[in-house]
């Protein structure tokens, strides 16, 4: 039970009808949850609106309903008009689970490139040190030794304080969260307290039907994030800094390979050891230490310079902060699996034009013997996506594997189709598998020495959706069986 006076003690709002005496049982938006007693909020989403469910609620028993139009709902229903209900769930959540971001300290990450793995390395450092971290982001939620498949990179506000609260009364100190664009304009985060927010950069992404409507928008709500935290880590070296930081409210600290940077990574060097890829490189600035990275490339040292600056506000020892971060693995982010130490094989979720564009330039720059790139694209989506993948795997691998990936309801020789019009307009040497087991095979079977091998945009996925039904499918137990079955290839370990 919650006071239902408590609840709006910080919100703007006006009584259409009843009062706000009384008590509550639960906090409703979903229609099918409502229940005697409850408070139900009238969202407006892309495919439904919950105003034209309030009559059906208010007959379910529900006591208070929250709305931003006003409906026709019996006299004996307390009726409460807000501007954006959107933003009320977000206030009313926190108020319902007792502001548990005032409690845990919250650390968000935004942008467009690299959250999931700073989120990764950030929980990382901060366990090695001693405190226990809960995690929201878009592979999974993690509350003590329970780990959460994610559905949304950043859920409904309902859901994260719900978290919040979970994550409280299992004793966890932090939540590193990440923070979309799409979490912010919907206000997912709303009524929180951010101890520290990040921007990790930006690049045109999210811009269509039901997303942004252009990059201006999508700019300014990654901005937001800067108006609710305390401190706020930016890389200033992205083009976009000083506008992601415009209208800013937090003290600001700043990493990245340039001499403005407090935190300056310098001295990179690649290293290829027997198949694994990584980098190492040293910070000068407000501390003084020498970093090594599992992970290859620019963007893993700039990742890995936002966890450092992180967990210097925490007052982490570099010694402790390396310990953690020479062991720092994210499932599905350049994931390698080691089979073999003559050629590397990695996992990756690239599954944009973009961000394989951005894979794959990283790793030319460990100059394989050959770059092998082996990924398919969803059905249902763009077809302009599978051009551009198409197009970009042409001109950066040395051989490229098509095969399915989600085709949804569409068929995958037809999606294969498009990707080859793309890759045409390359001279890119290409084989298409429509079997994504058996193009795995094909890329294991025929590797070379030196080779670099990806398969991209599964990444975390564990499914494959065909005909409107997930299936089972990990790139890890293919590849496992794929070995198990005894198939050929240089360099076994």
């Amino acid at each position: 039970m919650k006071s239902i006076s408590s609840l709006f003690e910080e919100l703007d709002y006006r009584i259409v009808q009843g009062s706000l005496d009384g008590d509550i049982t639960e906090l409703v938006y979903d229609s099918r949850k409502a229940c005697e007693g409850c408070l139900f909020v009238c969202v407006k989403g892309a495919s439904f609106d919950g105003h034209s469910f309030a009559s059906a609620v208010a007959d379910q028993g529900a006591r208070v309903i929250v709305v931003e139009d006003i409906v026709d709902i019996r006299s004996d229903v307390t009726v409460i008009q807000v501007s954006d209900t959107r933003e009320a769930l977000a206030n009313l959540s926190a108020a319902y689970f007792d502001h548990p971001s005032r409690q845990i300290r919250c650390i968000g990450i935004t942008g467009t490139k690299g959250k999931t793995t700073t989120t990764y390395m950030i929980r990382s450092i901060l366990e090695n040190a001693g405190y226990s971290v809960g995690l929201i982001g878009t592979i999974e939620t993690i509350i003590g030794d329970k780990h959460t498949p994610a559905l949304n990179t950043t859920p409904e506000s309902y859901q994260i304080q719900k978290d919040l609260r979970q994550m409280l009364d299992n004793g966890q100190d932090i939540c590193v969260m990440e923070v979309s664009s799409q979490g912010l304009m919907m206000h997912r985060v709303g009524g929180m307290i951010f101890e520290i927010g990040i921007f990790t950069n930006i690049e045109p992404d999210h811009i269509g039907p039901n997303e942004h409507k252009d990059f201006d928008e999508y700019l300014h709500c990654k901005s937001l994030l800067f108006r609710q935290c305390r401190l706020g880590i930016f890389n200033s070296d992205d083009p976009h800094y000083e506008e992601i930081k415009k209208g800013h409210t937090c003290d600001v600290a700043t990493y990245g390979m340039s001499d403005k940077a407090d935190y300056r990574a310098v001295n990179s060097k690649l290293i290829m050891d027997g198949g694994s890829l990584g980098v190492s490189y040293d910070i000068t600035g407000k501390i003084n230490t020498h970093v090594n990275l599992p992970l290859p490339g620019a963007f893993s040292v700039y990742n890995s310079l936002a966890a450092v600056v992180v967990c210097c506000h925490f007052d982490i020892k570099p010694d402790d902060m390396n310990a953690a971060l020479a062991g720092v693995h994210v499932k599905g982010r350049i994931e390698p699996v080691n089979i073999s130490n003559k050629f590397t094989l990695l996992i990756d979720y690239a599954h944009n034009a973009m961000s394989l564009k951005s894979l794959l330039v990283t790793l030319r720059e460990y100059k394989p013997g050959r770059l092998v790139c082996l990924f398919g694209c969803g059905g249902n989506r763009s077809r302009q996506r599978r051009f551009e993948m198409g197009e970009v795997s042409g001109n950066l691998a040395d051989l490229t594997i098509i095969t399915s990936d989600n085709p949804r309801f569409e068929k995958p020789l037809d999606i294969i189709e498009d990707i080859k019009s793309g890759i045409i307009k390359t001279d890119g040497e290409f084989v298409a598998i429509e079997d994504r087991k058996e193009a795995i095979r094909y890329a294991i079977t025929n590797a070379r020495e030196g080779d670099v091998i990806v398969l991209a945009g599964k990444g975390h996925e564990d499914y494959q959706e065909i005909c409107g039904k997930k299936h089972h499918m990990d790139e890890r137990e293919l590849i496992s069986d794929i070995v198990s079955e005894g198939t050929p290839f240089i360099g076994r370990v």
